[in-house]
């Protein structure tokens, strides 16, 4: 987990552990307590872990900022790999609150990831026993049992299979390939790198590589989701595959140059306009959360708006893109693809000169501008 916004608080361990230990109705803002147990997350001392364990423990209170502080302090438990904190963290699976359970699955995980003689069977047991109760969080639990290898739980997650939510149809599938060693169905969890809800598509990729599917390293180079989902996907893949002997780094290559390229032209649509947008549209699609409109918004503005679309791009700079870290990107690789002159200025102080962890994609973007335009003139309305 990366440790880039670790510090954005600013709070020593002393004083995140006094805040944390300071009684809810003592403090003007309920949040300062939750700060204070993700803050403790960097100290990785037995003080801390106690004060943690202690903040797990207070289940009394059930006011929702005593709940939500008991979430995060599970976490950074988890963060800290404090296996002290088994027998406080699993009592928690039982837990009225479904946030608490998953943060206790998650962080049994992350426990076990370290050393998976520390979570037996009967914790096992009671995590595959979640799958059963309604309103939980069942991919982090499916997750967590493949991770070990539970093979008693494949008739509690074969039902998932088919859930409605694909995200969770994702996880089971790939998990039962996982548990029986039967990958015939693992072209389902590809196919849904096409669906067209965004978090399907994020899912399987993590899916794909929990499973080693190596075959669907071509697939994931063109899924409309964040560069950095394809990039981080292909390279745990590649790492996997080039350790066992079963990926080829020449093999890849092309793949990995086309992801880091992140032209429009290179990815597989999952929406369509069923007619002509106007720019002002396209332009404000660049903003949006799922990454399929702005890909296709990007195509549609090299293909139908080459020479007017700089000059609307830049007069909306100030307004979105400078504080919009995924809008940002998208037009700084527009800006550089539509080799606009006067657009040089921003995008080497705001792309590669921006220095703030958010937008470090911006910064690979502008590093990467090509010498040339790069208009797809391939038709995809």
């Amino acid at each position: 987990m990366t440790n880039r916004f670790d510090h954005i608080f600013n709070l020593t361990e002393e004083q995140a552990i006094a805040l944390l230990q300071t009684p809810r109705e003592k403090l003007e803002d309920g949040t300062d307590r939750y700060i204070a147990a993700s803050q403790l997350a960097k100290f990785p001392s037995e003080r801390t872990i106690t004060v943690l364990i202690d903040a797990v423990n207070n289940a009394d209170d059930d006011h929702l900022d005593n709940r939500i502080v008991r979430r995060k302090a599970i976490e950074s438990l988890g963060r800290l790999n404090a296996i002290e904190a088994l027998p406080a963290i699993q009592s928690c699976l039982e837990d009225g609150d479904c946030y608490i359970v998953e943060n206790a699955i998650w962080a049994i995980g992350e426990m076990g990831s370290i050393n998976q003689q520390v979570v037996n069977d009967i914790v096992l047991e009671k995590i595959a026993n979640v799958l059963e109760r309604p309103k939980q969080n069942y991919r982090v639990a499916i997750h967590t049992l493949a991770k070990f290898g539970y093979i008693p739980a494949i008739d509690r997650i074969r039902p998932f299979t088919e859930s409605g939510d694909h995200t969770i149809k994702s996880a089971a599938i790939a998990t039962l390939c996982r548990l029986t060693n039967d990958y015939s169905q693992m072209s389902i969890v590809v196919e849904l790198l096409q669906h067209t809800d965004l978090n399907a598509r994020r899912g399987c990729i993590q899916d794909l590589v929990d499973t080693q599917y190596y075959d669907a390293i071509p697939n994931i180079a063109c899924a409309p989701v964040s560069v950095a989902f394809r990039l981080r996907g292909i390279r745990l893949l590649v790492d996997a595959g080039l350790a066992t002997g079963k990926v080829a780094f020449e093999a890849i290559a092309p793949y990995l140059d086309q992801v880091i390229r992140d032209h429009p032209q290179d990815i597989e649509m999952v929406h369509e306009y069923d007619q002509k947008p106007s720019l002002k549209f396209l332009i404000n699609e660049l903003y949006e959360t799922d990454l399929g409109r702005c890909y296709l918004a990007t195509q549609t503005i090299l293909e139908e708006y080459p020479d007017q679309a700089a000059t609307e791009i830049m007069a909306t700079f100030q307004e979105k893109a400078h504080h919009d870290y995924g809008g940002h990107y998208h037009v700084m690789k527009l800006l550089g693809w539509l080799q606009h002159e006067p657009g040089y200025g921003i995008v080497l102080n705001h792309g590669l000169n921006n220095i703030e962890p958010q937008f470090q994609k911006s910064r690979m973007a502008t590093s990467n501008r090509p010498k040339r335009p790069l208009v797809s003139h391939r038709h995809n309305p």
